[in-house]
C-alpha cells in the first residue's frame, strides 16, 4: 500500500492510497484522483516521508480543552486564531511544520463539518428551490434541506426572504467512502 501526499491546484493538501505507484498514476490519468475539499481533479503529488512503524506511541490529543473540540466553554465554535486563516503558500516548503498540522486540522473540522450537513439535511437535488419555496410559504413542512440552484436563483430565493447559502460539498462525500 502506497500512502501518497498530494495537493490540488487550489492548495489543498491530502492524503491518497494506493495499491501501487502505477495504481496512483492509472487513476490520476484517468481524472479518478480528486481533492475531497473541492472536487479538483488537477492533482499534484508532494514530498513525503516514508512511515516507518517503529512501536512509537503518537501523543494523544487532549480532548478535554475546548480548542481541541474546536469550541469554546460554552460549547459555541471557537474563533480561529491567525495562523487557521493564513492561505497556504504555493511553494509546500515554506509552511512550518505547525502551520501545516493548523491546515490540516482546518481541512479535517471543515470536512466533519460537512458530513453533519449531510447527515442532518434531506437532499431534495435539483429541487431545492422549489421545495424551498414551498416550505417557506406553508405548503410544504419545514425540514433541514440541501441541494443545487443556480446562483440567479439563489439570489431570487433571498429576495424573497428565503435565508439560503451556498456550501461547496465534494463529490466523493456524497457517496459511501470505501
Amino acid at each position: 500500500m502506497k500512502v501518497l501526499d498530494l495537493k490540488c491546484a487550489h492548495q489543498h493538501v491530502f492524503e491518497g492510497w494506493f495499491a501501487s505507484e502505477d495504481d496512483f498514476q492509472s487513476q490520476l490519468a484517468r481524472g479518478l484522483v480528486e481533492c475531497p475539499l473541492c472536487a479538483d481533479v488537477s492533482i499534484s503529488k508532494q514530498l513525503s516521508a516514508p512511515r516507518l512503524n517503529l512501536g512509537a506511541v503518537p501523543p494523544v490529543k487532549d480532548l478535554s480543552s475546548p480548542r481541541a473540540l474546536g469550541s469554546s466553554a460554552a460549547g459555541v465554535p471557537s474563533k480561529p486564531t491567525s495562523n487557521e486563516l493564513v492561505p497556504a503558500p504555493a511553494n509546500p516548503t515554506d509552511v512550518s511544520p505547525q502551520d501545516r498540522q493548523a491546515l490540516q486540522d482546518m481541512q479535517g473540522d471543515w470536512l466533519k463539518m460537512v458530513r453533519q450537513v449531510m447527515a442532518n439535511t434531506e437532499d431534495v437535488g435539483s429541487h431545492f428551490a422549489e421545495v424551498a419555496r414551498q416550505m417557506h410559504y406553508g405548503e410544504a413542512d419545514e425540514r433541514s434541506i440541501r441541494g443545487q440552484t443556480s446562483r440567479d436563483e439563489a439570489l431570487a430565493l433571498l429576495e424573497e426572504g428565503i435565508s439560503v447559502m451556498p456550501l461547496p460539498m465534494p463529490v466523493a462525500l456524497k457517496e459511501t467512502l470505501q
